[in-house]
């Protein structure tokens, strides 16, 4: 989705103005790259797409409306040549993952230098994928883990809600016994002492947010 000029098009969707006005200022600080729109959640994101079809778009992982994963998936429903760079706090090996699997071009930390930033933009939209040394050592270090499976996600977020097995049994209607094998399966997945050790990676790695 390039343009038939030389100037990159870029569309930032972030629901921080401060962050806004810092990639707003980045941008035109540099030559060929010009801020065709912004949005501050993911519906207005999409819309905004729609309207201008940017050559690249900034898209932060968690909105207000919606995840940035699940808004980017809608733009590449109806655009899947969308070149989309995860820009997040959030540096989990799951939530990395799931963002590369669902079409992202990269995915940088907003603790990144401007410098680059403006270096991945340039690169996804020359056609390529831009993984920074920090996000591949992240995956690197989980590679071959077995993930948790949807049901197992399911109740790792019951325990993030302080639910005990029997209450996450009457919730998922399901029996007590089955929430206790897989209480004791993501554990054994995640290398977790404890219920509370579990919860603590899951978060850290994206597995759940709260």
């Amino acid at each position: 989705m390039t343009n038939q000029g030389n100037t990159i098009r870029v569309l930032s969707v972030d629901d921080h103005p401060v962050l806004q006005e810092g990639i707003a200022a980045l941008i035109s600080s540099q030559p060929a790259m010009e801020l065709v729109a912004v949005a501050a959640s993911g519906r207005e994101g999409i819309l905004r797409f729609r309207e201008c079809t940017p050559d690249v778009t900034l898209m932060d992982l968690r909105l207000g409306d919606m995840s940035g994963i699940d808004a980017m998936r809608a733009i590449r429903q109806d655009f899947p040549q969308a070149r989309v760079v995860m820009l997040t706090t959030f540096g989990g090996d799951v939530e990395i993952e799931r963002a590369l699997e669902a079409g992202a071009c990269s995915y940088l930390l907003k603790s990144a230098a401007s410098r680059e930033l403006a270096e991945v933009i340039r690169c996804v939209h020359a056609g390529k994928k831009a993984i920074p040394p920090a996000v591949a050592t992240c995956l690197a270090e989980h590679l071959g883990d077995e993930r948790l499976t949807r049901r197992e996600t399911e109740i790792l977020q019951q325990i993030a809600a302080g639910n005990r097995n029997r209450g996450i049994a009457k919730k998922l209607l399901i029996s007590e016994y089955t929430v206790k094998v897989h209480v004791k399966h993501l554990l054994e997945k995640l290398r977790a002492a404890d219920r509370a050790q579990a919860l603590a990676i899951g978060l850290r790695r994206g597995v759940i947010a709260l």
